[in-house]
Formats: structure tokens, C-alpha cells, sequence
């Protein structure tokens, strides 16, 4: 684990509960954080005192990304739900600006349509707290629009990445195995009535025409500019950030 000392305290979404109905508990963190290079089950442990500011201790997989990895993103272009090309970089403020960017497997996948939902939930927390809220999945912008107004989900929050260039920048997985029998999709039956809840309106018809996205794998990922400040992988389907 990796300690964030209390320098200049941000308002940043906890990553504990980024796919629940808990979302919008926010914590002070450091705008310098440092990460472990061993692998470890994502936590958030906060510390309190009436003395002296909260502290948060985050440990996640960041290990693997370099230390310029927002500047390689914030070059890779995706599509608005409108089919309007946007590049990363102007997605947010790339010097102080925080955002959650929660990558969804594909939009047609019904436990993205619960991941989204949360999302949608605590969106008002994340504004008044100056956090952007970026959600991006695979297929087609129309795909897209499809979740967005069927779930329902804003419109300008959400992205489509069709040739999943950022998933590859990013190194999330992909593959039958993951897709369909990794242990942690497991995770999902925990959740029955919260995806029972989000797929009321869903349709088949939001999974990509190209079906090899569909063995995509997501992932959870929050910047401060282009300094990434938490990083998580999902390890199969409906593993999201807890």
C-alpha cells in the first residue's frame, strides 16, 4: 500500500464504492500519490482526528502504467454519443481537474447497465464536488445512445470507443476466459437486484455489431490532469470497483 500525505486536500470520489448505490462518499487526498509495486486487493482506509487532517491509504494495481500514461491517453480519440470525434485531453481540465473515468466492458452488457446506473446515482455528488464523471464503452456511438436513453444515463457523460483504443492503452483484459469463466464475475449475484433494477428497459440491441467486443474487460481509473491518481482492472465481467 501507498500512503497519500494530506497536501492540498481534493475532493475525489472513494473508490470503494464506485459501483454501488454508496456512491458520492468523497475524501481528502493528496495531489502526489505514490503507489506500491505489488499488486493489492483495492481498499480505502481512512483515519481521522480532530487534530489532524484525514489521510487515505489506496491500495490498487498502478503499478503497471508508466508515470506519463495520462499523456499517452489524453491523445487517443473516441466518439460522442452524438458521433462527434473527441480526444481525451478535452474530455477534462489536464492540469488540475479530477476525473472518474470507469470504463464499461461493452453497451450491451447488462452488468454495465447496473455499473452505469450507479454512476448515474451519485453524478449530482460528483459535480458539487468539482469531479468529472467520464463513462466509455465499446461499440458504436448509436450504441451508445441506446443506453443512455433507455437506462437512463447523460447523455454528455457518456463516450463510445469502438476500436477500444483506449482499452488497449490501458492494458485492460480481453478474452473468452475472462469474459465468461473468471471466478471474480462471481461477484455479480452479490448485486441481483440492483442489475434486476438497471436492465428493466435494456435491449440486446446496444451490443456492438462486432462481436469480438463483447469479450472486452473494463476498468476503474481517476486523474488529477494527467496524473493518475487510482487504477483498477477488471478482472472479469461484473467485477467492478467496489
Amino acid at each position: 500500500m501507498a500512503m497519500i500525505s494530506p497536501k492540498s486536500p481534493l475532493q475525489v470520489p472513494s473508490p470503494t464504492c464506485l459501483s454501488s448505490a454508496k456512491y458520492g462518499q468523497f475524501l481528502s487526498v493528496t495531489t502526489t500519490p505514490t503507489f506500491s509495486p505489488k499488486r493489492t486487493p483495492l481498499t480505502l482506509i481512512t483515519t481521522r482526528s480532530a487534530k489532524k487532517r484525514s489521510r487515505l491509504i489506496m491500495g490498487a494495481s498502478a503499478s503497471s502504467f508508466s508515470a506519463d500514461i495520462g499523456g499517452v491517453l489524453s491523445d487517443v480519440s473516441i466518439f460522442t454519443t452524438a458521433g462527434q470525434p473527441v480526444m481525451f485531453k478535452d474530455l477534462w481540465d489536464q492540469n488540475e481537474g479530477i476525473a472518474v473515468v470507469a470504463l464499461l466492458r461493452h453497451f450491451g452488457c447488462p452488468c454495465c447497465w447496473e455499473l452505469a446506473s450507479s454512476l448515474k446515482e451519485s453524478k449530482e455528488k460528483f459535480d458539487s464536488s468539482g469531479v468529472k464523471l467520464i463513462a466509455i464503452g465499446v461499440g458504436t456511438p448509436n450504441k451508445a445512445r441506446l443506453l443512455a436513453e433507455r437506462l437512463p444515463f447523460p447523455m454528455d457523460c457518456l463516450y463510445a470507443d469502438p476500436e477500444r483504443k483506449a482499452y488497449d492503452v490501458l492494458g485492460l483484459y480481453y478474452g473468452l476466459g475472462r469474459t465468461f469463466f473468471n471466478p471474480a464475475s462471481a461477484k455479480v449475484f452479490s448485486r441481483f437486484d440492483a442489475l434486476r433494477k438497471a436492465v428493466k428497459n435494456y435491449t440486446i440491441e446496444a451490443t456492438p455489431d462486432d462481436r469480438s467486443g463483447v469479450l472486452q474487460q473494463g476498468g476503474m481509473f481517476v486523474f488529477k490532469g494527467k496524473q493518475l491518481l487510482y487504477a483498477r482492472k477488471d478482472e472479469g465481467t461484473g467485477d467492478h470497483a467496489r
